[in-house]
């Protein structure tokens, strides 16, 4: 009895208690992708849950969403996803590119302001999405040019700034001032050594960062929301318009398939990167 008594009482070793809220926790969060999954294989015309029968049908309508457009809409799916996937490739490098310097000077370097700086790159975490995008869409009203998809990536890199300066800046943390200094000592100037020797050692917080960057902007509503137009529309506006006037249960299975990226890319960043770097 004794013996039973520590055993439970290991550490590492959860409770009955701390396992059934883990799983009721789990399914919270997993249950409305589950209700999701559930009404895309409904072989219903009505939105009933659970469904009275099951099928392929909203998979076949999808299908044909995609490969025919329909002329009702303003855009089509395909022009949809393609905005996304433009938009989401565009802020992953230049999110990147921005975030790799500002992680080197942040963790090599102290300068005046550098607390300041450093919550305004976090500041996107806090600020209400809402007044973000009615902000920025003042901003870009008053410029004198239009900056169609590129003011939608604009905001998308400052919404995911954070995410990826955060995971360059774990791996940086993680690389001795000794490594520069021995290239430096072998006859390598400043910029070799960021080149040959510090950006290989940052790969997996560099690799994280981007791929957060790519699912925060493929998947971006409510600040986009204020600054598509027409010919900017991405796929999660274009799965809303599809809503507005009456809830099409094609957008069960479309989601699907965006929820099946996201999983696809979550997959990759564990099979690259594993937990080096990671930093949420």
């Amino acid at each position: 009895m004794s013996l039973r008594l520590m055993r439970r009482t290991m550490p590492g070793e959860p409770g009955r208690l701390a396992s059934v809220l883990a799983a009721v926790v789990l399914l919270l969060a997993a249950l409305p992708i589950i209700a999701m999954i559930i009404m895309s294989f409904s072989a219903s015309d009505t939105l009933q849950f659970p469904p009275p029968s099951y099928g392929l049908h909203w998979y076949h309508a999808a299908w044909r969403t995609f490969v025919v457009p329909d002329a009702s809409d303003v855009l089509s799916m395909g022009q949809a996803l393609s905005n996304s996937l433009i938009v989401a490739v565009a802020t992953m490098l230049i999110a990147a590119a921005v975030s790799i310097p500002a992680a080197y000077a942040l963790n090599r370097y102290d300068f005046p302001g550098k607390a300041s700086i450093e919550q305004l790159i976090a500041l996107p975490l806090v600020y209400p999405m809402v007044m973000l995008g009615i902000s920025l869409l003042m901003v870009f009203s008053y410029l004198p040019v239009d900056l169609g998809l590129f003011r939608l990536v604009i905001a998308h890199v400052i919404l995911s700034l954070p995410f990826v300066v955060k995971n360059c800046s774990a791996s940086i943390a993680g690389i001795g001032i000794e490594f520069e200094e021995a290239a430096l000592s072998m006859g390598a100037g400043p910029f070799r050594a960021m080149i040959d020797v510090v950006l290989p050692l940052m790969r997996p917080g560099i690799l994280a960062g981007m791929l957060f960057a790519f699912i925060i902007s493929f998947n971006e509503f409510t600040v986009t929301f204020f600054l598509y137009d027409i010919n900017s529309m991405t796929l999660p506006i274009w799965l809303y318009s599809r809503t507005v006037s009456s809830l099409d249960p094609t957008v069960f299975s479309l989601a699907v398939f965006i929820v099946l990226i996201d999983f696809v890319l979550i997959w990759l960043l564990e099979k690259m990167v594993g937990d080096k770097g990671v930093s949420l």
